[in-house]
């Protein structure tokens, strides 16, 4: 797994700042994916434990909007490059390098963690380790939000990524693995092709039990 997060840091280090201009509109035309934050948010606030990580937060644009939402959120990516550009386009808020198979959070600390397409490079087989990982962060009742490319096949798609290769996935597998992990799914929301490629936008949202 090493191998491959490095390869995957080292791709996004050198995509920092187009990356970050593509986002820098924060969702302003996404609606699905807006209104899906917007619920995970609430939630989290609800168990009366705001802290909350974006694991894989990019440039960070997600972990303020979480912090406009009401929890107090920081940002991990394995990119150092992207965390610097996170630092310095939110100076206020806190981020660091952090690997999503080795998260340097103490365990059961955690109201929520944002996944927001930043599993989706994961090869399939390792994919279960790194939702354990979230899992122990996660306090009893706390949630994950995962957002991926979905696919109506029966199993992952490997597809060519702008950046690294990726993985498109049935949401009904991924929601198994989210079962097996130690979480209970309980939204599910899939909608329009995010790109040329044909793939929805697929959102998962679970509870730790």
């Amino acid at each position: 797994m090493a191998n491959h997060q490095d390869g995957t840091g080292a791709a996004y280090d050198g995509v920092v700042e187009l990356y970050a201009s593509l986002f820098a509109n924060r969702l302003e035309t996404q609606p699905f994916t807006r209104a899906m934050i917007g619920t995970f948010a609430e939630l989290v606030r609800a168990t009366g434990n705001p802290r909350a990580a974006d694991v894989g937060c990019g440039p960070g644009h997600l972990t303020a909007m979480l912090n406009e939402l009401g929890l107090d959120a920081f940002g991990l990516d394995l990119s150092s490059g992207m965390v610097d550009h996170a630092r310095r386009a939110h100076p206020a808020l806190r981020f660091q390098e952090g690997r999503m198979e080795s998260l340097p959070i103490e365990d059961g600390a955690l109201g929520g963690v944002l996944a927001h397409y930043s599993m989706i490079h994961t090869p399939p087989v390792e994919l279960p380790a790194l939702l354990a990982e979230q899992v122990r962060v996660l306090a009893p009742g706390g949630l994950l939000l995962v957002s991926f490319f979905g696919t109506d096949g029966p199993e992952p798609v490997r597809f060519d990524h702008k950046v690294t290769p990726a993985y498109s996935w049935p949401a009904d597998r991924l929601a198994q693995l989210l079962t097996d992990a130690g979480l209970a799914p309980f939204a599910q929301l899939l909608h329009d092709p995010a790109s040329e490629r044909g793939f929805l936008d697929a959102h998962l949202l679970a509870r730790r039990s």
